[in-house]
């Protein structure tokens, strides 16, 4: 059992690659002041001189047990008697042993000893304190950008804004600084994505709208610590001024630009109004309808509805140009007749017979008849009705020019 026990101790340290209790390669123990000699049946009690040599002549000699935590084997560095290993002996010293025993660069191992500073003092208050250091500079200095501000709480309540530049505040956790963006518009747009948003509007029809609502930080202060989500509560108050003022105009005046534009308007200061009542510190800066459209169950209804309304003011439209077109001319004669008769006022007795004369002649421009007197009246020769009737002559040769 001995044997078996010795063995088994042997397999074990032989793993870590040597036996720290006895000569390497031994099948058990050479020496100790625990266990006995089992190679020779010689008593530990003997003196080191009296010990019986190997058997083999290649084994090497015995001798006495070494431990191998502690540095330079098992005893002191006087001789002593062993002791027990230290911290110091494990993390320290071990890393600095080579294969043998002895101290070694490279071997060992153990665990590389930390470098010393000068004076033999230690690395580890010097790092601790250049950590610190770097800490409380990175987290105490502050850059804000011109289109920036910081908000600076102590222990998470307000002490400050940050204007842009560098700025200087206690270290992390005892302050914190929070910078936001407050000049750049941000842009939210009603519903997202291709969802669908149907609102009543005055005459109790429904009109599918999308829109963009514009804005931006004005007090960074209020926008932070005023309301749980002021993102959410912007787009909550642009839905509700949006349905309040579809409701007050038709559904023609809801789709129609000027229609439309009005309501941009109204959405825009009952926002601001609301906002302020709340204290949200945002300023609004515009509301954009990008779709206004009737609900998609019945599209195709109304753009029947829209092109029978576009034909009919097509025909409107045509019927007031041809009545102004009347009109105008009726004026126009009418001015003209105002002309003359102020002419007729001057001298009517002349004005009268000239306008019988170019009534005459203007009427009988058109007829073949000739009238004449009837006392005195020689034969009348139809001139004109000889001339109509007549062929035309026929083009002279150059012969007959001769």
């Amino acid at each position: 059992m001995k044997d078996l026990g010795g063995s088994v101790k042997d397999a074990i340290l032989g793993m870590a690659g040597r036996n720290p209790w006895g000569s390497p390669g031994s099948g058990h123990d050479d020496s100790g002041d625990d266990a006995p000699n089992a190679g020779d049946g010689a008593s530990d009690d003997a003196p080191r001189g009296d010990r019986p040599a190997a058997d083999d002549g290649n084994r090497p000699p015995k001798s006495k047990p070494k431990n191998p935590w502690l540095p330079e084997g098992g005893a002191g560095a006087s001789g002593g008697p062993r002791r027990a290993a230290n911290i110091e002996d494990l993390f320290g010293r071990r890393g600095q042993r080579g294969p043998g025993g002895g101290p070694s660069g490279g071997g060992g191992g153990g665990f590389p000893r930390m470098p010393q500073a000068p004076g033999g003092k230690s690395w580890v208050p010097l790092l601790v304190i250049a950590v610190v250091a770097f800490w409380l500079l990175i987290s105490s200095f502050h850059m804000v950008d011109p289109k920036e501000q910081g908000i600076v709480t102590t222990f998470g309540k307000y002490e400050r804004t940050l204007t842009p530049g560098v700025s200087f505040t206690m270290p992390w956790p005892i302050q914190q600084v929070e910078i936001e963006d407050v000049t750049s518009i941000r842009r939210d747009t009603i519903p997202e994505g291709e969802g669908e948003k149907l609102m009543l509007t005055g005459d109790q029809n429904l009109v599918d709208l999308s829109y963009l609502i514009r804005w931006n930080i004005k007090d960074l202060k209020l926008y932070k610590f005023q309301l749980a989500d002021p993102d959410e509560t912007v787009k909550e108050v642009a839905e509700a001024a949006m349905r309040a003022s579809v409701a007050e105009v038709t559904l023609d005046q809801a789709l129609s630009g000027s229609g439309r534009a009005e309501i941009e308007r109204s959405v825009a200061a009952n926002m601001q109004a609301l906002l302020d009542a709340y204290r949200a510190g945002v300023s609004i800066q515009g509301v954009e309808i990008k779709k206004a459209d009737p609900p998609e169950q019945v599209i195709d209804a109304f753009r029947e509805v829209l092109a029978a309304q576009q034909d009919a003011q097509s025909d409107i439209n045509r019927a007031r140009a041809w009545a102004e077109q009347v009109t105008a001319r009726a004026e126009g004669e009418a001015q003209e007749f105002n002309e003359v008769y102020e002419q007729y006022r001057l001298a009517p007795e002349v004005t009268r017979r000239r306008m019988y004369y170019e009534t005459m002649e203007r009427v009988l421009r058109q007829t073949d008849k000739t009238v004449v007197e009837a006392d005195g009246v020689v034969p009348y020769l139809p001139l004109p009705e000889a001339r109509r009737s007549s062929p035309a002559p026929a083009p002279a040769t150059p012969q007959e020019s001769n």
